[in-house]
């Protein structure tokens, strides 16, 4: 398997902001998502709270106003519909999307939650592909050095999450393609014997 061929399949890197820790009692309140593959599109759009209630760490992390999105936000059910609607333009007839996220049961729970509930029905069906352990596989570490304290110096140099959905899928993306190829060269170098060109800290953005 080389990379390119990793990435036939339509992986979409998610990410999402919300008022606490589940949906049964919070809210979902922004969704940032964006394509893997070398043609990156993106997706990004506001929801109302369908509830005022909210963790205020979670709001001051995020820096998002439950009161500006009752006004300014989405409706949730015309958010799902046109999140559905770029997943639907941006997956090959035959695929479905593959559901990418650091610490993905966190992100896919909400998403999954508001599809069914507004749409009755998930694009994503009943899985994802949690970065977190894909590189536990690859590099065979720890849980507790899956962090992305411990994993994102390594791939993408001095960046930080912002806890903006959008700007945080995108590097999203960009960590999960760098652990492809270096998983793709581990599994090159196991076949062949040779070893590996560490390059990956070289491309840094």
């Amino acid at each position: 398997m080389d990379t390119n061929a990793f990435f036939n399949e339509t992986f979409v890197s998610i990410d999402v902001e919300t008022s606490g820790p589940n949906p049964s009692q919070y809210s979902l309140l922004t969704i940032g998502a964006c394509t893997i593959a070398e043609r990156q599109s993106t997706f990004y759009i506001e929801l109302k709270p369908v509830t005022m209630n909210a963790v205020p760490e979670a709001l001051a992390v995020s820096r998002l106003s439950l009161e500006r999105l009752v006004e300014r936000g989405h409706e949730p059910a015309a958010a799902m519909g046109q999140f559905e609607a770029w997943l639907k333009a941006e997956t090959p007839e035959g695929q479905r999307p593959i559901f990418v996220a650091f610490n993905a049961p966190f992100d896919w729970m909400f998403i999954n939650d508001y599809f069914h509930r507004f749409l009755g029905r998930n694009p994503f069906g009943h899985a994802a592909l949690d970065i977190k352990s894909f590189y536990m596989g690859m590099a065979g570490v720890p849980w507790a050095e899956t962090s992305m304290r411990s994993v994102g110096p390594l791939y993408l140099g001095d960046r930080q999450l912002t806890h903006h959905a959008l700007r945080d899928a995108m590097d999203q993306a960009d960590l999960f393609r760098k652990l492809v190829d270096a998983s793709v060269a581990r599994r090159k170098q196991a076949d062949t014997g040779k070893p590996i060109q560490q390059t990956n800290q070289d491309s840094h953005g």
